[in-house]
């Protein structure tokens, strides 16, 4: 299967996550600066969320480019990992007209955390089909990132049950950490070129 086939369909389900995160921002009860207040909350999740989802589209084009084939693994993979993104609005919404409460906040801390699961379940999908050696595996090697971010986001989810703050802190922490788009890939990408 062509790669930009999947590429196009996890761009549009991404695109769709976005757009639903959006629409469930609500609109203030008034006229005033002072009424936006209360919805900061549900605003901070969703700019953190959205964050997140753009961490991924930014990181998953990058690593599609290391992709010469896409085989059933691969699909499936890929669709296990949009599946779980595609759970991100719901995570957002629930955390956002909770603030700080405890159940919310591990909640999405979980649901962050899956999707990072997913993502090394793909990576390794990648790599098993296109070989030890391919771009992919040479650009990620231990992978040292995505292993301290799977420990964050379990100690989040840890602290999620003392203190949310200190959750969400963790949480957006992790959002830093991935930022910029993978350097390691684009690298490659370039020696190859």
């Amino acid at each position: 299967m062509d790669k930009d086939r999947l590429a196009a369909f996890s761009d549009g389900v991404i695109a769709i996550i976005i757009t639903i995160m959006v629409l469930e921002l609500k609109i203030p009860q008034g006229k005033q600066w002072g009424d936006l207040q209360p919805l900061l909350p549900q605003f901070l999740s969703y700019a953190l969320s959205f964050l997140y989802v753009g961490i991924y589209w930014n990181n998953h084009h990058h690593m599609l480019q290391t992709v010469e084939r896409v085989n059933g693994a691969i699909l499936w993979a890929n669709t296990n990992l949009l599946f779980w993104l595609s759970l991100i609005p719901f995570a957002t919404a629930w955390l956002g007209e909770n603030q700080l409460a405890v159940v919310p906040t591990a909640f999405y801390g979980i649901i962050l955390l899956f999707p990072a699961v997913a993502y090394v379940i793909l990576q390794k999908c990648i790599i098993r089909s296109q070989g030890p050696d391919s771009l992919l595996a040479k650009a990620i090697g231990n992978d040292f990132k995505g292993k301290v971010s799977a420990i964050f986001y379990v100690a989040g989810i840890s602290w999620a049950f003392i203190h949310p703050l200190a959750a969400d802190a963790i949480y957006a922490l992790v959002a830093a950490l991935w930022l910029v788009p993978d350097p390691r890939i684009e690298k490659m990408l370039g020696e190859k070129q």
